[in-house]
């Protein structure tokens, strides 16, 4: 008996079996190639490790799979020392606003940062900052230092919201990690198809892969969905409402 054609819920082309010959996504879920993790339909790549999702396609790089935890050790400790050093510069702009800003144990004594009472997710969101920092400052061999640290960071935080996906996704985009920003935008789109964050995170990884044709369409579905989106009041949407707004202001220009 013939299957019937159902409609590839990735691309909108007509398909049967498991994946879709027109752009390879799964059409009715299924395991990870990877790490078994159950795929939702139209998946390209696992939510979770970031594997492809196509049959047949190569085995991800070492390089690409979850880092050792020893990672995340040394992303605390880089970490503890980005806090102390920030804190350290801060109190040297003066002498008097270092004894102010600063508390003061009973003989004196300036008392040093406490950063013990960070948590997880404010470790993996102080990394992203840093690492944003050094990619708007060309400094990309800290980049490439980083990365790794905020990567494991997030990793420990599963599972993520949509906030911490696209930060992710914007970490995979500034390391040319594109493969990892794809998984979080498909994540983030499989929740809602409109999502404003989703959909720049994907436009920014079609732009690296220079799929124009890719790149066009989702900037016409950021323009369509803009308004509507940005009543939502999404907590993301103002955290990142300059990334939002330059995507926008890019997708307009390059509107036909």
């Amino acid at each position: 008996m013939t299957t019937p054609p159902i409609t590839c819920p990735a691309c909108g082309a007509g398909a049967t079996g498991r994946f879709c010959s027109v752009c390879g996504a799964t059409l009715g879920g299924g395991p990870c190639p990877e790490c078994s993790t159950s795929l939702s339909a139209g998946a390209r790549f696992c939510h979770r490790c970031g594997a492809s999702a196509v049959a047949g396609s190569a085995p991800r790089k070492p390089a690409d799979s979850a880092l050792p935890w020893a990672v995340a050790a040394i992303a605390l400790v880089a970490l503890t020392a980005l806090v102390a050093g920030q804190q350290f510069r801060g109190s040297r702009t003066s002498a008097d606003a270092a004894a102010t800003a600063a508390p003061l144990t009973s003989d004196g004594v300036v008392r040093a940062p406490d950063i013990s009472q960070l948590t997880p997710g404010q470790r993996a969101e102080a990394l992203f900052d840093r690492i944003m920092r050094l990619s708007e400052a060309g400094q990309t061999d800290s980049v490439r230092f980083f990365a790794p640290m905020a990567i494991a960071a997030f990793q420990m935080l599963d599972p993520l919201d949509a906030d911490q996906r696209y930060d992710l996704g914007r970490i995979g985009i500034v390391t040319g990690l594109t493969e990892l920003a794809r998984a979080q935008s498909d994540t983030i789109l499989a929740s809602n198809p409109n999502h404003l964050l989703g959909l720049s995170l994907a436009i920014a990884t079609a732009r690296i892969e220079r799929d124009r044709v890719e790149e066009r369409s989702l900037e016409r579905r950021l323009l369509a969905a803009q308004s509507t989106e940005m009543s939502s009041n999404l907590a993301e949407y103002q955290r990142h409402r300059a990334d939002i707004a330059e995507a926008v202001s890019a997708a307009k220009e390059a509107k036909p």
